[in-house]
């Protein structure tokens, strides 16, 4: 029998007693069972035939998708596409077979194709939303991803303006305000809405001090936000307030230092980190290649599109050895490398934490070296040129240090930050 042939009662019987069989089938049987029983009873089986597909294209037990894979989740949405417009339950179905077949587009590079059934998934939403009175549109964040990962930073930014709108009246839902803040700052950021997306960074500055102080959230996570914050004024030109956001840094983390946080740590505050620091400099976060997928800054790794991630880790490689030979190159010729090494030198150090920050076991110490080696080149370029190199020590030891809050090490975070201020000629 083929896929869509026709049935007998044969056919049916035994589907039937494989679903009602006490041993344990396998997912090709229940997939086979659910095909047959899908064609003389649909409104029953179709929405578990969809499940099934999308169970059996992922392996659990290798943890590594099918090479059929790409066609059982084109099956599936096949599938929920034949299910009754009437079924309530049709919505839902559908969309989880089209999230699951656009992660395999874009697994395989059909990314044009995997794009636009994310826009088929967030119309899907809208209307939902729309439906019910709800405010909040499912989608709208994994959308501005796949826009940014195009280059197309102006959308991305009007999406999360969305997203963020409807989330605010919501407050905190247990840290989904600030992953989207943070995802919408970055979107602004790269769209070139510098003033808007300044105003964003404050708004995520008041919501983590917010926590912190009603021991909801952790001073570790107001602290990164105060440190990117900062930062993010000094890009656009505003460093007499960016100064001030460092002095009121200064202050909390000489406190955290002392007193220690209060309420346990958890790893919540390492990945607000590590996606914070994708935030800043395009070129610091974008792959390598020019001709590839660039990563949506502002996100953590499980919402890039697979085969950006893979680029994006991949990388590492290559430029561990672009490193290494502009570190022999600067060893003569300081003038003309050296500069070039400390920037480089930092997109490697921003790839790796990334790549290793949920790895909790290896975090620290493949992490460790390359914060090590950042202070010590911006040592060597504040030499070399004072004025250009001594900014970029003093953002070494903050990022140093910001890594120290990261790993709990608040002594040696706050000696970093206090350094990096010296540099800056700002009170300690």
């Amino acid at each position: 029998m083929n896929q869509w042939g026709n049935v007998d009662q044969d056919d049916i019987v035994r589907a039937r007693n494989t679903l009602l069989a006490s041993g344990r089938r396998t997912p090709y049987e229940e997939v086979d069972a659910y095909r047959v029983l899908a064609q003389v009873s649909p409104a029953a089986y179709l929405p578990l035939l969809a499940g099934a597909l999308q169970h059996l294209s992922y392996d659990t037990g290798s943890g590594e998708w099918r090479p059929s894979s790409l066609e059982l989740c084109e099956e599936a949405v096949a599938v929920a596409r034949r299910v009754d417009p009437a079924d309530p339950g049709r919505v839902d179905v559908l969309y989880r077979a089209l999230d699951s077949y656009q992660h395999e587009l874009y697994r395989v590079g059909r990314r044009a194709e995997g794009l636009a059934l994310r826009g088929e998934m967030l119309a899907i939403s809208r209307a939902q939303a729309e439906r019910s009175g709800n405010p909040l549109v499912k989608g709208l964040e994994q959308w501005a991803a796949g826009l940014s990962e195009e280059g197309r930073y102006a959308e991305a930014a009007d999406a999360m303006d969305e997203e963020v709108a409807a989330l605010l009246p919501e407050g905190y839902r247990d840290g989904a305000l600030a992953w989207s803040l943070m995802q919408w700052i970055a979107a602004l950021h790269d769209a070139g809405r510098s003033a808007d997306a300044c105003a964003a960074f404050e708004r995520l500055v008041a919501l983590e001090a917010a926590e912190a102080a009603g021991d909801h959230g952790w001073v570790a996570c107001h602290l990164h936000a105060l440190i990117g914050y900062a930062r993010m004024l000094d890009l656009h030109g505003r460093g007499e307030q960016a100064a001030a956001v460092r002095q009121d840094t200064l202050a909390r983390l000489t406190e955290l230092a002392a007193s220690g946080e209060r309420i346990s740590w958890g790893g919540f505050e390492a990945s607000f980190w590590a996606v914070l620091l994708t935030v800043f400099g395009g070129e610091s976060v974008w792959p390598v290649s020019d001709g590839g997928p660039r990563t949506p800054s502002g996100t953590g790794p499980t919402y890039w599109s697979p085969d950006a991630r893979q680029r994006y880790f991949d990388s590492r490689d290559a430029l561990r050895a672009e490193v290494d030979d502009r570190a022999r190159q600067a060893a003569g010729d300081p003038a003309g490398h050296l500069a070039e090494l400390v920037r480089i030198h930092r997109v490697l150090t921003v790839r790796s934490a990334v790549h290793w920050v949920h790895r909790t076991h290896l975090f620290a110490e493949r992490v460790r070296p390359l914060f090590d080696e950042g202070v010590d080149l911006g040592r060597r370029l504040s030499r070399h040129e004072p004025v250009e190199g001594t900014r970029a020590l003093a953002g070494a030891l903050i990022e140093r240090s910001a890594f120290g809050i990261a790993v709990r090490e608040l002594g040696p975070a706050l000696d970093d930050f206090r350094e990096a201020l010296s540099h800056l000629g700002e009170a300690i």
